[in-house]
């Protein structure tokens, strides 16, 4: 990427990393808004929206090849307004012209090129183009735009009636009168069970994506049901998961996907919204058998993002670069002569052995991906030594080897702060805590929590992005999505949980009260995307399918049903039934992009537990019932009865700490452990399955 400070455009006065890397080029590139509109509709011009991010490799190359080069440049200024987009900050944008490139019959992927009339409306686009190719593409549009302008204004009035079609008349989101029984989750892991990869976890595709909300999904059902099919395949994907090159053995924290089916190679970027949802996974994996692999990538995991996503005053960026030195994955891999040099008096044969290094190497040539293919208990008996001894030679490896990776150039960090994808990680370190009890983890989660309540909220709402300036002065300019609404009031019923502060759970009320207000669609029943506050585009879309990230409105699902019982709002709950039951049709096929939904459908199908706590060793019972693999269950406790209606007549019988273990307010007989607690969870949940 070109750093001529010679010539910049007008990106060099944004803020986002991603238009940063884009400042210097010699195409005038204008970001998203009123002026660069305005200039094309004045000038007749056809718009060029390129849209990507900072950590993504083909976006890297295209600008290499084609936005560096001073006579595509002079093309794309001459005929085009030009408009560089981080999808990352403008997730409605790039939503609306990902779906125009669909609907175009085009596969998707970044960078994404769409071409607009002036007034937003796009004919053409497509996803990167070499350089030859962007030449005669750029050309052709130019000509037609000149020459065939009535042909183009059809097209996209064609692709805009597309783009506007309501998501629920388009996928038939009716409600349906079944009752929530476990046949419909039945069905949908029968489904699933259809594309298992038997031999490598996940699903039976390349590449793969960790999709943790899908895994979530069969952990629940296997935690509800018992099914063994169903445990194992969820062990098999965590575990090889864990062990591939996908998970970063030596520093902690995975990778985007893996390219392969084998989790082998990564697509070496890491993001803050797969790590966040990938702990809350593995965290209640571990409460199911406390299995020491899933307690290595917690830690692991944690230290990675706070030792290389946490900014210096709170909040943690979004990403790292998969590229470094301008080749993807060089700061990751390792030849066998420097491992040999830097392992050579510490049992190097061993270690290679047990992280598969070979002198041809396992990706390019003479790279090495360093991954496992056997647990620590069979490489410990295959090599005669005790699993201990295996982890302590283990252990001084990975500080030999990290010492030796600080001394290399570090992949670039997008330090772009971004309020759902922080809620991500600020949820699964809480939940990290709630599995291990390890009280760093407590004071970490809070403490971000804290720094989303103090500088990506304000009093009309939440902002989406948080960047620091090189003085470290923070400021905040996009206001929030959907996305960051529900994701940081799931983060902050995550981390009242933990801690039982009463301002957490009231500002989740507040935030929720707002997305009701400004989202919500009566008419549909679902949520839009974007606040009826924000700039009006071409479509107003709402995000209905779970994805990598679940869908905005499965994650409003969940929340209304829980903050519907925590706070006595029967009608919240109530919606939260009837979003689900217009999904319902889907689910039982479509599970694969209804991950979330799906869990949200085993929460409405069995009786959520409401565990009322008082008493001196409140807080005790809290973390001791929090560390064990419950389901639907929400704690409430107190020293003293607490603000929420469901503390009223709840006392410390004889000033012991009392638990109150209820099911739609109906309490069964107090008792006084942890233990007696979930037992009678446990009884009055199977009872009503």
């Amino acid at each position: 990427m070109t750093d001529n400070p010679t010539h910049s455009n007008r990106l060099a006065q944004e803020r986002s990393p991603y238009l940063l890397q884009h400042a210097h080029n010699p195409v005038d590139w204008y970001p998203w808004g009123e002026e660069a509109l305005q200039k094309a509709k004045e000038e007749d011009k056809p718009i060029i929206v390129s849209i990507g991010y900072s950590a993504c490799h083909w976006c890297h190359v295209m600008e290499r090849e084609s936005f560096e080069h001073p006579g595509l440049a002079a093309m794309m200024n001459r005929d085009f307004v030009c408009i560089k987009v981080d999808r990352e900050e403008r997730p409605d944008v790039d939503q609306i012209y990902m779906d125009a490139v669909h609907a175009m019959g085009l596969q998707g992927g970044w960078p994404l090129n769409v071409f607009l009339l002036p007034d937003q409306r796009p004919f053409y686009g497509g996803t990167y183009f070499p350089p030859a190719r962007w030449s005669q593409v750029l050309q052709g549009v130019a000509k037609a735009y000149k020459e065939q302008k009535e042909e183009l204004e059809k097209s996209a009035q064609g692709f805009l009636q597309t783009l506007s079609a309501s998501e629920v008349k388009k996928y038939g989101l009716v409600t349906s009168d079944s009752d929530f029984t476990l046949d419909l989750a039945h069905k949908a892991v029968e489904n699933l069970s259809k594309v298992y990869d038997k031999e490598h976890g996940g699903t039976d595709r390349a590449p793969k994506f960790p999709m943790p909300s899908l895994w979530h999904f069969l952990l629940d059902y296997a935690r509800i049901t018992g099914q063994e099919e169903a445990t194992q395949h969820l062990h098999l994907t965590l575990d090889e998961m864990a062990r591939g090159g996908i998970y970063d053995q030596i520093g902690g924290g995975f990778a985007r996907y893996s390219v392969d089916e084998r989790w082998l190679v990564p697509h070496f970027e890491k993001m803050a919204y797969d790590n966040g949802q990938l702990l809350s996974l593995y965290a209640d994996a571990y409460r199911r058998g406390q299995r020491a692999l899933y307690g290595t990538v917690i830690r692991e995991t944690v230290a990675f993002a706070e030792k290389e996503l946490l900014a210096a005053n709170g909040g943690f960026f979004s990403a790292l670069d998969a590229d470094s030195e301008g080749e993807e994955g060089k700061f990751y891999c390792w030849s066998y002569a420097e491992f040999e040099r830097i392992m050579s008096n510490h049992d190097a044969d061993l270690i290679a052995d047990y992280w598969n290094l070979t002198e041809e190497g396992n990706w390019e040539e003479g790279k090495n991906i360093l991954h496992r293919v056997e647990s620590d208990e069979a490489f410990a008996e295959k090599h005669g030594i005790t699993l201990k001894e295996l982890e302590e030679k283990v252990s001084k490896a990975k500080r030999y080897l990290m010492f030796e990776r600080i001394l290399r150039v570090r992949p670039g960090t997008d330090d772009k702060i971004l309020a759902g994808w922080n809620a991500l990680l600020v949820k699964g370190i809480a939940d990290a805590y709630a599995a291990t009890g390890e009280e760093h983890f407590f004071d970490l989660a809070c403490r971000q929590a804290d720094f989303l309540l103090v500088h990506m909220s304000g009093p009309h709402g939440l902002w989406r992005n948080f960047t620091y300036d090189k003085e470290g002065n923070g400021r905040a300019s996009i206001t929030a999505y959907l996305e960051d609404y529900a994701l940081v009031i799931e983060a902050l019923i995550a981390v009242w949980q933990i801690s039982q502060q009463p301002a957490y759970l009231e500002e989740a009320a507040m935030l929720c009260n707002y997305t009701l207000e400004h989202f919500y669609d009566k008419e549909e029943g679902f949520f839009f995307y974007t606040d009826a506050k924000s700039e009006a585009l071409i479509a107003r879309k709402k995000e209905i399918f779970d994805n990598v990230i679940p869908a905005s409105n499965s994650v409003m699902a969940r929340n209304l049903l829980r903050l519907g019982a925590l706070l006595d709002k029967p009608e919240w709950k109530a919606l939260s039934e009837e979003m689900m039951r217009r999904m319902m049709r889907h689910l039982g096929t479509d599970v694969q992009y209804l991950g979330n939904w799906g869990r949200c459908y085993l929460e409405h199908s069995m009786p959520l537990a409401e565990v009322v706590i008082v008493g001196p060793e409140a807080a005790l019972m809290t973390k001791k019932l929090l560390s064990r693999p419950l389901h639907n269950v929400l704690v409430m406790a107190n020293e003293t009865p607490g603000e929420l209606s469901l503390f009223e007549g709840k006392v410390a019988i004889n000033g012991k700490t009392t638990l109150y273990v209820c099911f739609d307010k109906a309490c069964q007989l107090p008792v006084h452990s942890a233990s007696e607690a979930i037992d009678l969870i446990k009884k009055g949940q199977k009872g009503k399955l």
